[in-house]
């Protein structure tokens, strides 16, 4: 018979406001599961992020089917795993648990998640050259992304150059030498104005056009408002992927849709990141058109048309 209860959690820091327990627990009782999500918030019990460890061991113990883990656990916690299937390997980051025969296996659906979101949001786009702002966790899953879905070349900007460059030497070595470049906070007006210099951490030469720019930054969460960039580098010929979902308009996104950009907003990475775990955890097929519809109402707005 097949099974149909089913407890799950999330780990990571200040994740109060998570939507992940309304997505996975309103499509569980659309498919008639018993399905409980709960929040294991580093910060209410007091521990740091290296207690993920202590943390997945209890849970496993405790009869959970999965768990998702998010900031700042991503990466510690695969020391504390079984196995990680290829994925996850490769972009050295686990958003995603499964407890398979007593066993830890790690998984990372950010990356399909937006990848499944960028193909249906904004699927014939050119991707030749795309600029992204944030080299941190949620970054690197969206450059891998990218690159899956055939950008010829992203170049990352990142307040850290240190951690902008680490990512785009990774992307080397998984997708192939140049594939990747890193560039600093200043050289982003020349990179989206498509005047790329000549140095070995620009991104193309003079005249290069870029054709998106994807952002994966905290900027433009309700917490953190504003631009993440000028406005006036924004232009028409651009197409803009946001990963930010709360608030789903963005002011990024907003200033890009007043000028005629194609835009993509961040509910659709949260939909389909959240899709593939609840099929990792549960075995079924969710469907994702009715989580879309969840996030428009459950983050307070619904998405415009691109």
């Amino acid at each position: 018979m097949a099974k149909d209860s089913f407890l799950v959690g999330l780990i990571g820091s200040g994740i109060g406001p998570s939507l992940s327990p309304a997505l996975h627990e309103r499509e569980a009782d659309r498919q008639g599961l018993r399905y409980l999500y709960r929040l294991i918030d580093i910060d209410r019990l007091g521990v740091g992020a290296q207690a993920v460890g202590d943390l997945v061991r209890a849970a496993r113990d405790l009869g959970f089917d999965g768990l998702n883990i998010t900031h700042p656990c991503k990466q510690l916690v695969i020391e504390h795993l079984d196995g990680l299937d290829p994925q996850a390997e490769a972009l050295g980051a686990v958003n995603t648990v499964v407890f398979e025969d007593g066993r830890a296996i790690g998984h990372n659906t950010d990356v399909t998640g937006f990848a499944a979101s960028f193909a249906r949001g904004l699927p014939d786009v050119p991707l030749e050259r795309v600029v992204q702002l944030g080299a941190g966790g949620a970054g690197a899953a969206v450059a891998h992304a990218t690159l899956t879905l055939g950008a010829g070349e992203v170049t990352v900007v990142d307040a850290l150059p240190d951690r902008a460059a680490d990512l785009a030497a990774a992307l080397n070595r998984h997708f192939g030498a140049g594939r990747a470049t890193a560039a600093t906070s200043d050289r982003l007006a020349a990179l989206i104005a498509g005047a790329g210099g000549v140095g070995a951490g620009d991104a193309g030469g003079a005249g290069d056009a870029v054709d998106g720019l994807v952002h994966a930054t905290p900027t433009g969460m309700a917490a953190h408002p504003g631009l993440p960039l000028p406005a006036e580098l924004l232009h028409p010929g651009l197409w803009v992927a946001e990963v930010v979902y709360r608030p789903l308009e963005t002011e990024l996104l907003r200033t890009a849709r007043a000028l005629g950009c194609a835009t993509l907003d961040g509910g659709g990475m949260a939909v389909f990141q959240a899709a593939d775990a609840f099929r990792l955890f549960t075995g079924r097929e969710p469907d994702t058109a009715r989580m879309l519809a969840d996030i428009a109402e459950l983050a307070g707005a619904v998405p415009t048309p691109n």
